[in-house]
């Protein structure tokens, strides 16, 4: 169980460490990583740069979809985020599409390191094959997922929770709830930072190892 009073990451120190095109050239398979992941229009880079409070981080694209790498953030020596390609609008050949589904299927199934998913969804369109697509592969490898809904300060707070609702609704019909929380989130206005932050340092917590025996 994970510790309920996590020691807070500073977040505002992230760097960016390295471009991976394969899962052959990521970083050591060690220490605890998050991936962030969302279709090419959910906010993913703003999020990331809301978080590290550095707007230069992640690039942000008026063409989404460019984002072709996995790309990979030093918080510590063991800990790590990871921005997976987006998917959704980029004008790439099918194959290359594909290509890049693989990679993520291989990602998410057998980095040893990936403490957890945010999967990140416009709120304005939650739920497309794309994000259930995702949430499968998670719950079905036992991999925890916190899912933004991005883009919140484009409506009200009333219909904002609403989708909200409206999405675990969905999740639980679906049978894709399990290991799987859902937020409401604004990169413009840092609605709900604090609390992504909280779960961030929940899954990047090192265990402490054990004392040595006499």
């Amino acid at each position: 169980m994970a510790d309920s009073n996590p020691e807070r990451i500073n977040f505002r120190d992230v760097q960016f460490l390295t471009s991976a095109p394969t899962l052959d050239e990521c970083p050591e398979d060690s220490g605890a990583e998050v991936a962030f992941a969302g279709r090419s229009n959910a906010g993913k880079s703003s999020a990331i740069n809301a978080l590290t409070g550095n707007k230069k981080l992640a690039r942000t694209s008026k063409t989404p979809g460019r984002t072709q790498l996995i790309n990979f953030f030093r918080i510590s020596d063991q800990q790590r985020l990871v921005d997976l390609p987006g998917y959704g609008y980029a004008k790439v050949a099918r194959s290359m599409k594909d290509e890049w589904q693989r990679h993520l299927a291989f990602y998410l199934e057998h980095r040893e390191c990936l403490r957890g998913l945010v999967l990140l969804m416009d709120i304005r369109q939650p739920l497309k094959e794309f994000d259930q697509q995702m949430l499968t592969w998670a719950v079905s490898g036992g991999l925890p997922a916190h899912i933004l809904l991005t883009k919140a300060d484009k409506l009200k707070n009333g219909p904002a929770n609403n989708t909200r609702f409206a999405v675990e609704k969905a999740l639980r019909e679906q049978g894709l709830d399990t290991g799987v929380s859902v937020q409401i989130f604004s990169s413009t206005k840092k609605t709900g930072l604090d609390k992504l932050e909280r779960k961030l340092g929940e899954w990047l917590a090192l265990e402490e190892s054990p004392p040595e025996a006499d």
